[in-house]
């Protein structure tokens, strides 16, 4: 089932998101922690028990971080739980990016994850791979750059990446980095990640 963004009917969970947009972009009043969670939590419920599925031109664009849950172990639970959940400041901008392969197979394109504090900017780049029937965006970041007072000082493949960029769409979902996207608006994305943690992202509009 295709997402519906043309809903005249708005559920309370994506009010209480767009509402946590926009004050983090007005700088007015953000919804306590524990309320946006829930709404996050609310949003990939509905989105697994209605199917709901996102085009990958959907999350084309750049979107800077909002807000975002840790995780924490619990042994005696055997797995792991969300932590409270924090709105980043807004001196530390972080982005993340999406853009389409110049290859027209379908799905495939290049992951940015862009971190700034004052003149310091350290941007991870590498190939993504979009599966559509599971919202699933795997990534792994094969290229780092480094930039001080908006020059680039450093520019250099890592080998932190688990493999090389022409091997990466030959590699299972399971040895790979991934966001599985629960709500994607023109305004803001939700996704969790690998580890468990939720985020959620507002459009870049600079």
């Amino acid at each position: 089932m295709k997402a519906d963004l043309t809903s005249t009917t708005t559920p309370d969970f994506v009010s209480t998101l767009s509402q946590a947009a926009a004050a983090y972009r007005e700088g007015s009043k953000l919804p306590a922690a524990e309320v946006l969670v829930n709404a996050l939590l609310q949003a990939e419920k509905t989105a697994k028990q209605q199917r709901l599925n996102y085009p990958f031109d959907s999350l084309i664009g750049k979107w800077r971080l909002c807000f975002a849950t840790g995780t924490k172990k619990v042994r005696k639970r055997g797995g792991i739980i969300l932590g409270k959940g924090f709105y980043l400041p807004k001196f530390a901008a972080a982005h993340i990016s999406f853009s389409p392969s110049l290859e027209q197979a379908s799905g495939r394109g290049e992951i940015g994850n862009q971190v700034e504090f004052g003149q310091v900017s350290l941007k991870l780049t590498g190939p993504a791979q979009y599966l559509g029937k599971k919202n699933l965006l795997a990534f792994d970041f094969t290229q780092m750059q480094f930039s001080l007072f908006n020059r680039v000082v450093y520019n250099q493949p890592i080998r932190s990446g688990k493999v090389d960029t022409e091997d990466f769409y030959n590699q299972p979902i399971a040895k790979l980095a991934f966001f599985a996207f629960f709500l994607v608006t023109e305004d803001f994305i939700a996704a969790r990640g690998r580890g468990g943690g939720l985020a959620i992202w507002i459009r870049n509009l600079d």
